[in-house]
């Protein structure tokens, strides 16, 4: 291997050469069998912790092992294609880093990438969190569908530290150069734009500080692809029974829904609208579905929605100017892939102010793309699933309606409150209160005094909140009156409830 003695700055007759080949992965953890990078390891002296710096004047190409004065550099052989542009980075700005590896047939193997807060050393963005924080989301990111070596700006780096929410403009540069093949095409000319408008002097205060906000908003968002891993229909099915009782067409719909995803990779080009008396459980589908896609989810509540601008965001121009909801629930979930819960669909066409917020839901549910008048860029919505939920039909409009499938969810018959009753909401009830089930006894009349209580309302939210008093109630009596174990008959039921 040869040996190099580089100064302040390198030799500028020497032509560094690209050594390495990159690789795609989706692996969202480095370790040995899947490691970051790959470096030349022929005489042996990589251990598996190891010291150094990434150098080379052009392309970065080489790990630099400084022992006792003499410097040995490494040739990369294969690296990650998410991780070029940070340990380009990593070199740039001569920041001093400890690799964890493993020796293997093809070298050494690198899974770890940490900072040395060396005294002579350049400290990093965000203090020793930046580099683990870059690396997480490198490791969560997908790969780049191709890898550009002019794709990083030209930045000068003044590096100051000030915390992991990436919303100084330093921390916003450094992510853009580290992790900007991993931002969609327009995301990433966006973020270029507003980068220089946030370092302008050109322009008012006021046009930095929104084009800062919009860059820390925009870059705390994970940008994924829109393809969608297959799903054990059969585990599917079991969380759907665990989590709701009945409903068999919705099971149906959503199982149906699964083996569409499961073959073609991506969402229905529909989301699901469940349409049922209040306290039926319909919020509860949508939250089962998240559970099943293991997507994170947002809820927009439009009965508190009475404008598009909450939606939509307000333009810069306005000093009080801030995103809308949308665009914040996308920054709030972290995700781009994210179950959008719609909450009292049919209050959308309720609007107060300067039109209609059900227009606005209408390009978010065509998953063509939805524009935030505030970050002034088209935001992908294609890994955007809705669920939205709605106690009158005939308040929905048409054009609203087509974007979903639709199911009807009957309010509960005595039987099946019982059910819910005693198989879910009192379990529930006293799990969270660290209570077992031999503390309580319901007989028969109990119960169905229980259910002539609630006969009243639609929904089982009375059931839950009888089961809630009942536990309770018992609580004390145990805890009190030291008794094992309190029995309810349809007598004491009533002189509990009434």
């Amino acid at each position: 291997m040869p040996v190099f003695d580089f100064k302040d700055k390198p030799d500028p007759n020497v032509q560094a050469v690209c050594t390495y080949k990159t690789f795609q992965s989706s692996n969202n953890e480095a370790t040995k069998e899947n490691p970051i990078m790959i470096l030349d390891n022929k005489d042996g002296k990589f251990k598996h912790h190891t010291d150094g710096m990434f150098i080379n004047p052009i392309k970065r190409t080489c790990f630099e092992i400084n022992e006792d004065g003499v410097k040995t550099t490494y040739d990369i052989i294969k690296i990650d294609s998410r991780f070029t542009s940070l340990y380009k980075w990593l070199g740039e700005n001569h920041i001093k880093v400890k690799l964890s590896g493993a020796v293997t047939d093809d070298g050494y193997a690198v899974y770890k990438i940490r900072e040395q807060a060396f005294a002579d050393s350049t400290k990093l963005s965000s203090a020793d969190g930046f580099l683990q924080y870059m690396i997480d989301r490198l490791l969560s990111s997908d790969p780049p569908a191709e890898i550009s070596d002019d794709d990083e700006p030209d930045d000068d780096k003044d590096i100051t530290g000030d915390g992991m929410k990436l919303t100084s403009i330093q921390s916003i540069t450094d992510f853009i150069a580290c992790a900007g093949n991993t931002l969609p095409d327009n995301i990433k000319l966006w973020a270029r734009r507003n980068l220089v408008v946030a370092k302008s002097n050109e322009v008012s205060p006021e046009e930095r500080r929104h084009a800062q906000r919009a860059l820390s908003t925009m870059m705390s968002i994970n940008w994924k692809n829109n393809y969608f891993a297959s799903i054990d229909p059969v585990e599917a099915r079991r969380i759907l029974d665990e989590e709701l009782y009945g409903m068999e067409k919705v099971k149906q719909r959503i199982i149906e829904t699964i083996i569409q995803i499961n073959r073609t990779h991506t969402l229905p080009a529909y989301g699901l609208l469940i349409i049922g008396p209040a306290g039926t459980g319909k919020s509860q589908v949508a939250y089962a579905v998240a559970k099943i896609l293991k997507l994170s989810w947002t809820t927009l509540d439009m009965s508190s929605i009475n404008d598009p601008e909450q939606l939509t965001g307000s333009s810069r121009v306005y000093a009080n100017a801030k995103p809308g909801i949308i665009m914040e629930a996308f920054a709030q979930a972290g995700e781009s892939k994210l179950v959008f819960i719609i909450n009292e669909l049919d209050k959308a066409n309720e609007g107060k102010g300067n039109g209609n917020p059900a227009d606005v839901l209408l390009t978010l549910l065509d998953n063509l793309g939805f524009t935030d008048n505030y970050m002034e860029c088209m935001i992908p919505t294609d890994g955007v699933y809705p669920i939205a939920t709605a106690n009158d039909k005939s308040l929905i409009s048409a054009p609203i309606m087509s974007r979903f499938a639709v199911i009807e969810i009957p309010d509960y018959t005595n039987e099946e409150k019982k059910i819910i009753f005693s198989k879910f909401s009192l379990p529930k009830i006293l799990k969270r209160m660290q209570m077992t089930a031999d503390e309580i006894e319901i007989t028969d009349d109990g119960l169905d005094k229980i259910v002539e209580l609630c006969s009243g309302t639609s929904g089982v939210r009375d059931i839950e909140q009888v089961a809630e008093h009942i536990a309770a109630n018992a609580l004390y009596q145990i805890e009190v009156n030291n008794v094992s174990k309190v029995l309810y008959d349809a007598k004491k039921i009533h002189e509990l409830i009434e």
